[in-house]
């Protein structure tokens, strides 16, 4: 069942924002946004096709490497025995490339040979979404700063989030006592799970409750949240974890920060010099790690979409996602 409800329709409705190096979506019903994604420029999510050249295979085996024209290289299985090094295939996305501290896992694919090997048909909402030139106000930057901190408050306490190779760790801190502050946190914890697309495996450490009763609580809660968001989970055991896993298709917002800092507060900053109005010059302001991750062609896209030239201005004291852009005479 699709999430999205078409144009004037009463349901949940998903709307694109197609930025300059990355869309922004969210899926709103009525005045609520209840989850968003984020697609950079090159993103291979599972289940997409890819075209692909055959790089590797060992003799006899049906594993192997293949590198698309953009120089992105996919690891494959199932090969065909008559493929050899060079064949184009047809691959399937099984597993979205992901960035992880220090290291680099590349996507995962298989050759497509017949219709039974092609991807289910599913909804792309950056495809099927209403397209807007802005998200509804501020709640794009509420979420893009949320992820950015790794930290979201909740009345009673907070959720620090912790991007590691293994998993997500979502821990709970509040001075509440620790069987209301687990129940207090369990509406969050729903809501941020899908405000920041996550996926794959995620770990969430809730207060220590002694009492078996206090933890069935916070399972009941926890299943009435969840539903409707397909995953799988433990028990709450004696130390208050609980261990839930999730169809990964991509990395998540925290997982952009954690893996690409500088290249998520780039294309902030190209956002905000797209958003603000008028006749003039537009004058970005960024932290100098910034300007060598602005490519040419997004600035050229920039000056096309506004019809004002760009100018950049380094400044050290800003933060990484600080950028500000302002329009400016012609003539200062």
């Amino acid at each position: 069942m699709s999430d999205s409800g078409g144009p004037g329709s009463d349901g949940p409705e998903w709307l694109v924002e197609h930025g300059i190096g990355e869309s922004r979506a969210l899926l709103v019903h009525g005045e609520e946004v209840v989850a968003a994604k984020l697609h950079w420029s090159g993103d291979l999510p599972v289940d997409s096709t890819a075209l692909a050249q055959l790089v590797s295979k060992p003799a006899g085996g049906a594993r192997g490497l293949a590198r698309m024209a953009n120089g992105t290289e996919i690891l494959i299985d199932r090969i065909p025995p008559r493929a050899t090094e060079g064949s184009a295939l047809t691959l399937r996305i099984t597993r979205a490339a992901i960035a992880e501290r220090g290291r680099f896992k590349r996507a995962q694919g298989r050759v497509i040979e017949s219709e039974a090997d092609a991807p289910p048909p599913r909804d792309n909402v950056f495809v099927l979404g209403v397209a807007v030139r802005r998200l509804p106000g501020g709640e794009w930057d509420e979420i893009w700063h949320a992820a950015a901190a790794g930290e979201v408050a909740f009345t009673g306490g907070a959720l620090l989030f912790s991007v590691t190779p293994a998993m997500t760790l979502i821990d709970i801190d509040g001075d509440l006592a620790p069987r209301d502050l687990a129940l207090a946190a369990i509406p969050a914890i729903a809501r941020w799970l899908r405000l920041f697309d996550l996926g794959g495996s995620i770990g969430i450490d809730f207060p220590t409750l002694a009492a078996k009763a206090d933890r069935k609580a916070v399972d009941t809660a926890l299943d009435a949240a969840l539903a409707g968001w397909p995953h799988e989970r433990t028990a709450m055991n004696g130390f208050g974890f609980v261990h839930i896993v999730a169809r990964l298709t991509g990395p998540s917002l925290l997982h952009r920060f954690a893996s690409a800092r500088v290249g998520a507060a780039a294309r902030m900053a190209l956002r905000r010099a797209e958003l603000v109005d008028g006749p003039g010059v537009t004058l970005l302001a960024i932290h100098p790690a910034l300007k060598a991750r602005l490519k040419p062609e997004w600035i050229a896209e920039l000056e096309r979409r506004t019809a004002r030239p760009l100018r950049i201005e380094t400044d050290p004291g800003l933060a990484i996602e600080a950028a500000t852009a302002q329009i400016v005479p012609h003539d200062e």
